[in-house]
């Protein structure tokens, strides 16, 4: 689906008076992978749905978890059966649903003496793990010797290492999986919008929510949006609308933090991405993705500022030791740090459990005044998630006399696609290698416009032409344009974060093409020098934020 409909805050204004003026079906709080996955299975069921988020679209959670669809591997020694079998079953679907953001990624599973997983419950597990998440083909998990182990990855501890298991996850972009979630909806007349905050509820004569009060981010103004129903997916907000609400009662949200960092490949060159052991039990993922390796992720209390999520030295330090005792030939430090990220997991609270031990499960609580609220739950399992708290609203409509068509989101095809398969995708990147080749770009940028972007790549290269200067520059510079007039961008830092990546995975291209992209800004957007001076400095500071980590940080 690979449609170009305009979807641009260059004309917010549009947007806002259709919201103004358009009584909704319902009524979306929170723009992330479920807030995105309830905007579309519910706009495709034939309701009339608008998705209202306060800053950019995944700019919480959803732009900072591992990058990993993966099967929940770990639930197995929490004998949580059921989450496995969903979680394993999603992740099929969701890759095929968008193979070129949904990648096939092969895991190595070290099993060290004295280590977390021994190696017949290993086998054994993943062997279950095969079964429940319905994997089959070359997929299927295989049992290595310490030889071929070592044979695969170099860099695992010899002397400890008593073989591996070898078995299949999938990588994505997060942000980029929830804004394709949001831009297919667009096809069944959604209403998403960023920079506009919820700050009141609007209640009927018996006091029944009947939509919302916004603040909008950008112009300041405050309007009302009418709607049947509201479903409030504001992840780590979830309490605080309902405290707004006046129903935050019975279960709550217990918010931990993970932290992500970033290395050069030199500096940590693993050939392929390995879940690895800790000393203190938990476990980590090294993950190579092109230029850099990223590890993570950590799991601690978080009780901060949940707009301001930093990544600590005391977190750096954790990750870096953890990486230095797996792999005895790699020696990081601080300085190697080139990037990171911190995000916060919206979790069930559960009296007595450690933040490890916490279930992933989704939860829905319904106030008495209607207010819908969906918490807790995996990246992969957003559709189903979506599914359910949208079938809620649909037996509400029932009771009244209405019925909506069941889900049919297994079988959409994302923005960016369609594709028949994986092989596709991979035939589509030698196919854009051999065409960018006379323009300058290199095979890696043919691969990175189509796992970003998809066939929508196509777009990116038409806009290529109409700038000048050095490949790259001419490149980055095209997909600003295409991201402000398809992507809704409302300045370069959600360019260069949630539409990229660049920021955690090329953050030299950052500093290299602020200046540009600052002057391309202020043309788009009229903006004028004040403006583009603070942005400026914004981008300063959170480029400092994630990558430096002198002690005079502390």
């Amino acid at each position: 689906m690979m449609n170009n409909i305009e979807f641009s805050n260059l004309h917010r204004e549009a947007r806002v008076k259709n919201l103004k003026e358009t009584h909704f079906d319902l009524v979306v709080i929170g723009g992330g992978i479920t807030g995105a996955g309830i905007l579309l299975d519910a706009a495709s069921r034939g309701l009339k749905t608008a998705l209202i988020e306060k800053n950019d679209f995944a700019s919480g959670t959803s732009s900072k978890s591992t990058k990993l669809i993966h099967g929940g591997l770990r639930y197995l020694k929490q004998f949580d059966f059921w989450l496995v079998k969903e979680v394993g079953s999603e992740r099929a679907i969701v890759h095929q649903l968008a193979p070129h953001l949904v990648i096939p990624e092969k895991m190595l599973l070290p099993l060290i003496e004295n280590g977390s997983y021994g190696k017949w419950l290993t086998s054994v597990g993943l062997k279950v793990y095969d079964i429940l998440a319905q994997v089959e083909g070359e997929d299927q998990r295989q049992m290595l010797d310490a030889s071929k182990a070592i044979e695969l990855e170099p860099l695992l501890p010899e002397k400890i290492l008593k073989g591996a298991g070898f078995y299949a996850e999938y990588r994505t972009d997060d942000a980029r999986l929830t804004l394709e979630n949001i831009k297919t909806a667009l096809n069944y007349d959604a209403v998403p919008i960023n920079y506009t905050k919820v700050t009141d509820f609007v209640y009927d004569e018996d006091e029944i929510i009947k939509g919302v009060e916004v603040e909008d981010q950008v112009s300041g103004d405050n309007y009302f949006i009418k709607s049947n129903y509201v479903i409030n997916a504001a992840g780590p907000w979830v309490d605080e609308l309902r405290s707004l609400n006046k129903s935050k009662k019975g279960k709550q949200l217990h918010l931990t933090k993970g932290v992500h960092l970033v290395f050069p490949h030199e500096k940590l060159p693993v050939k392929q991405s390995v879940y690895f052991d800790v000393p203190d039990g938990r476990m980590i993922f090294a993950i190579p993705r092109g230029k850099i390796t990223y590890v993570g992720t950590t799991d601690t209390n978080y009780n901060d500022n949940k707009d301001d999520v930093k990544t600590d030295i005391a977190d750096a330090i954790y990750l870096i030791s953890a990486v230095n005792n797996m792999f005895p030939s790699i020696n990081l430090e601080m300085d190697d740090i080139v990037s990171s990220w911190a995000g916060l997991r919206p979790l069930i609270h559960e009296e007595g459990k450690a933040p490890s031990e916490l279930s992933r499960k989704d939860e829905i609580f319904t106030s008495a005044t209607g207010l819908l609220s969906i918490a807790g739950g995996k990246l992969t399992g957003y559709r189903k998630m979506a599914e359910r708290v949208v079938n809620r609203v649909a037996e509400l409509m029932k009771e009244e006399g209405t019925e909506i068509r069941e889900c049919y989101t297994d079988k959409i095809p994302l923005c960016g696609g369609p594709w028949k398969s994986f092989s596709e995708v991979k035939s589509y990147i030698e196919e854009l290698s051999s065409k960018i080749e006379s323009k300058g770009l290199k095979p890696y940028h043919a691969r990175y416009l189509v796992t970003t972007y998809g066939k929508q790549s196509e777009s990116i290269l038409t806009l290529f032409e109409k700038f000048e200067g050095e490949p790259e520059e001419r490149m980055v510079r095209a997909e600003y344009e295409f991201c402000a007039t398809y992507e809704c961008i409302q300045n370069p830092f959600d360019f260069f974060v949630r539409r990229t990546g660049r920021l955690y995975f090329d953050i030299d291209s950052v500093r290299k093409y602020q200046e540009i992209i600052l002057q391309d800004h202020q043309e788009l957007f009229a903006a004028d020098s004040e403006a583009i001076d603070d942005l400026r400095s914004d981008l300063k500071h959170e480029i400092d934020m994630h990558s430096n980590f002198s002690l005079d940080r502390i």
